[in-house]
């Protein structure tokens, strides 16, 4: 059995580590073995985990950004596998647009595209555009993968 080439919410959430309302894509338009294009509405949500006071300001672009490479990650795990653990170590040449995403109309497009890697880091670019493709956000980031946290010593 092979990776599905769409997923809904549901099944995003059963490939990324976050879960409930702090997964924050909405469906898997598509993807291959270099990118990823993601889909979500969750920026205009009232109850949207990362909104202050302010809203939902544009740097929240870039937790959009690493879920879809999360999931593009675990897309690419070999079938049966756990895929690696990670997390978002930099992110850089990120360029801003807007001030804020929760005043966007229409859903939110989530692009990330795998620029190079090897079993210890990876580095994409990524793009969050509104509905008529202009970019809210881009940049690229690097994720580390099979770094284990340092735990205090008993």
């Amino acid at each position: 059995m092979t990776s599905p080439q769409t997923l809904d919410r549901a099944g995003i959430a059963a490939r990324i580590p976050h879960s409930g309302s702090m997964c924050l894509l909405d469906r898997l338009e598509s993807w291959d073995t270099d990118a990823i294009h993601c889909s979500t509405r969750t920026h205009a949500l009232a109850d949207n985990p990362l909104r202050t006071e302010g809203g939902l300001l544009s740097p929240n672009a870039i937790e959009y950004a690493a879920q879809a490479m999360a999931l593009h990650g675990g897309l690419l795990a070999t079938e049966g596998s756990e895929p690696s653990a990670g997390f978002l170590a930099s992110a850089r040449n990120v360029r801003l647009s807007v001030e804020r995403l929760d005043d966007i109309d229409g859903p939110l497009d989530v692009r990330a595209r795998r620029l190079s890697g090897d079993v210890n880091q990876i580095l994409y670019e990524f793009t969050v555009s509104n509905a008529q493709g202009e970019a809210l956000a881009e940049g690229r980031a690097v994720v580390v993968l099979n770094t284990p946290l340092n735990e205090p010593a008993p």
